[in-house]
């Protein structure tokens, strides 16, 4: 293999190679908080400020006027109200905090993009992915026969492709930015979550029998040295194996039970700020929201001060 090449091959692994854990690993995949701040109703909205428009922009509020404030107040509502009937519901209010929350996420997506966007139509197909992230290989499998890391290339393409598969939800094989996040962040939506269980189980279970037992949990999260003792955090977590992973006391863990593990039906913020920004801003009490009954109590969402979430509106804000 010459440099070219090796240097090529260091740039692919970089991207699709993890490396072996030596130190515990979390895999376990909690909704956070929306803000550390009091939820204390007619005292301060802080809470809700952060929930609504993140903590970076609201603490940012006292670049604008009320004035101003509610005018952007008015676009922010616009841009929630994905159906554009007039109406605010709870599901549209938690997706919008959700979407939020997860900012950097899709700030994540949109320094990458143009990278697999080879052909600049702003959406993202299989094969401009495959080509951009395995083309290097695909041309030159011979130089990758040595490959021994359990992710190898080969081992890599037909699992990202079930990936993108699983994203794209039209079945065209092409993705537009939402495809595309839920692609690289799985994690993050909720029609992706059997998609991380079937990774998480491929990477864990290295006997390939369709379960985890004790040691592939450890083996994990900890590389132990032959001889060596093991960290009191390891004995802690073989008692959590078979105390609290291994639900049926079989001596491993099945499809559902890792389930149960990374994903936990943690109590769901979002929805609750929702229901209660719905609940305090609701004067006709027909459980849905105008832009009229927001900005009638406006400072409940962006309060007195302002946002400078307003000027990321007049720019190209897809990842949003």
């Amino acid at each position: 293999m010459d440099v070219s090449s090796y240097l090529c091959f260091l740039s692919l692994c970089s991207c699709l190679v993890y490396g072996k854990p030596t130190i515990r690993k979390e895999r376990v995949h909690h909704d956070p908080e929306l803000s550390q701040q009091p939820h204390e109703d007619n005292q301060s909205y802080q809470y809700d400020h952060e929930a609504f428009l993140g903590k970076e922009e609201a603490t940012t509020f006292d670049q604008l006027t009320p004035e101003e404030s509610k005018d952007r107040l008015g676009k922010i509502v616009d841009r929630i109200d994905n159906d554009s009937d007039g109406y605010i519901t709870t599901e549209e209010l938690k997706t919008w905090i959700k979407r939020v929350q997860k900012r950097y996420v899709y700030e994540n997506v949109a320094k990458v993009w143009s990278d697999y966007d080879l052909n600049k139509d702003n959406k993202i197909s299989w094969e401009e992915y495959k080509q951009a992230t395995y083309g290097y290989y695909l041309a030159n499998p011979g130089e990758f026969e040595d490959a021994t890391d359990q992710f190898s290339f080969k081992k890599m393409l037909p699992r990202d492709e079930r990936r993108f598969k699983a994203a794209d939800l039209d079945g065209d094989l092409v993705a537009g930015r939402e495809e595309f996040t839920a692609f690289l962040h799985p994690e993050e939506f909720e029609h992706m979550k059997e998609i991380v269980v079937l990774e998480t189980l491929e990477d864990i279970d290295k006997n390939s029998d369709g379960h985890v037992d004790e040691d592939e949990y450890i083996a994990d999260m900890f590389a132990h040295e032959e001889g060596g003792p093991e960290p009191d955090w390891v004995k802690t977590e073989r008692d959590q194996f078979s105390d609290f992973r291994d639900l049926n006391k079989d001596g491993k863990m099945d499809v559902d039970e890792i389930r149960h593990w990374i994903l936990p039906q943690d109590y769901d913020h979002a929805l609750a700020e929702a229901r209660h920004l719905v609940y305090e801003s609701d004067t006709d009490k027909d459980q849905m929201l105008t832009k009229e009954e927001i900005l009638e109590n406006w400072n409940m969402f962006v309060g007195s001060q302002a946002t400078n979430y307003g000027e990321d509106l007049t720019k190209n804000h897809d990842e949003l």
